[in-house]
């Protein structure tokens, strides 16, 4: 599929595509795709000063996101993968073009598609306000309403940081991640949703891609820090236990994307050379690399406010699908049980769930493709060990050799998380 993102000024009638994308605005045509209309204001209201480079990734960012959406798996040959020609309009594209094959590389890894980019000109600076500064934060942490980012943003604080949080409000949880930032300290927030809108999108929509538009939004934010116009190294804390970090396929079914891989370290590590070429002093972390859900829970520095809100983050995959409520049984939803079970032991966890009661034997439940795969995983891996069962989910290059043990030893005590969990409902 051949798709140009562009501001609405473009003349896209130089590009033969397939779709053309408008960024930064609305779009009443059609026939046309529409991006990031509410960024620009966002910036400008926050009185932010971002650096260049970090604008124009958010530019290629939202330009996937819209690719994303609107290639249909489906028609593929083999109806996944998929082919995409994306054009996307940057302020910077010669430096842009030299980019183009890491890009491609982490794309390719981040949705198992195949991508060639291209970039040329015509992308514009945002306008800023009269009053914009160097913001003051000491770091910045994405905030995703999740769990995990949760107890990172706690850690963060309780360890004195003063993060500026960058949120996304696409799932119907906006409420509980500003909620997050005013309880944890009346925290400085970034929030944004990239409103995306393409003619005839994919159904359901793809969330393979995500991964980079929360991260560009995080860099926006940290390349608008003072530290960082200082030439100090801003981190940016991207907070995700370690089993869903590399996410290995539960069974041979479940292989490629249909495992996402949001923050595999081949993803974080593409990305942060790409940082580093941008000449941007900004450094991707996630502390919880080598920790379970579980264990990310069980050591919380903060175990008052964890044990008072932990039910109210959102893990689940389908969470819009069912009126903003957890299923239950998707894989998140899984690991998020088991390390509540971890935690707290049985019926600790408050979390409302439709599909509640996973011991009851029929297809909603106990027989629920994910719930089953789980079971099989779980009987795999004590048949194969945990080295054969992982396969190639740890065989790139891109992961260090001292740290493949810990990532393998790191999902062995996840699943026996959720061995413990399931053993409890005498599913294994």
């Amino acid at each position: 599929m051949k798709i140009t993102c562009a501001l609405e000024d473009f003349n896209f009638s130089e590009i033969n595509s397939d779709l053309d994308v408008i960024l930064f605005e609305y779009t009443q045509d059609k026939s046309k795709g529409c991006i990031g209309a509410k960024i620009l204001r966002e910036v400008y209201d926050s009185k932010l000063i971002p650096h260049e480079k970090a604008w124009d990734l958010v530019s290629i960012a939202l330009s996937v996101i819209a690719a994303d959406q609107a290639g249909h798996r489906k028609k593929s040959p083999d109806g996944w993968t998929r082919n995409f020609e994306l054009t996307i309009s940057v302020i910077d594209s010669i430096f842009w073009n030299e980019q183009k094959k890491l890009l491609e590389a982490l794309l390719s890894f981040l949705t198992t598609d195949r991508w060639e980019l291209n970039f040329v000109g015509g992308g514009e600076y945002p306008k800023l306000h009269k009053d914009a500064f160097y913001q003051l934060e000491d770091c910045v942490s994405l905030l995703s309403g999740g769990l995990d980012s949760f107890i990172g943003v706690i850690d963060l604080v309780e360890q004195n940081y003063k993060p500026y949080v960058v949120t996304q409000t696409v799932r119907g949880d906006g409420k509980n991640q500003q909620d997050f930032a005013k309880k944890l300290g009346n925290l400085a927030q970034f929030m944004t949703n990239h409103n995306v809108k393409v003619p005839f999108p994919e159904t359901p929509a793809s969330q393979r891609s995500r991964s980079m538009i929360f991260l560009a939004y995080g860099v926006l934010i940290a390349s608008s820090l003072d530290m960082h116009r200082q030439n100090e190294t801003v981190t940016l804390y991207v907070c995700e236990n370690g089993y869903i970090s590399i996410n290995p396929p539960i069974t041979l079914a479940r292989v490629g994307s249909l495992s996402t891989r949001t923050t595999h370290p081949v993803v974080l590590n593409l990305f942060q050379q790409i940082l580093d070429n941008c000449g941007l002093n900004i450094l991707i972390c996630n502390p919880y690399k080598f920790v379970t859900k579980g264990e990310m829970l069980e050591q919380c520095l903060d175990q008052s406010i964890l044990e008072n809100l932990a039910h109210t983050t959102t893990s689940c995959g389908r969470y819009g699908v069912y009126k903003n409520t957890h299923c239950g049984r998707c894989v998140p939803c899984l690991v998020r049980r088991a390390s509540f079970f971890h935690w707290k032991g049985k019926d600790y966890d408050q979390t409302e769930y439709k599909f509640d009661d996973l011991s009851q034997d029929n297809e909603n439940y106990a027989r629920f493709d994910d719930v089953f795969s789980m079971r099989i995983a779980i009987l795999n891996r004590q048949e194969l060990g945990t080295s054969k069962w992982i396969g190639a989910s740890l065989s790139s290059n891109l992961i260090p050799d001292q740290d493949k043990q810990k990532h393998q030893d790191t999902v062995e005590r996840g699943l026996l998380e959720m061995q413990k969990f399931i053993g409890d409902l005498g599913l294994v």
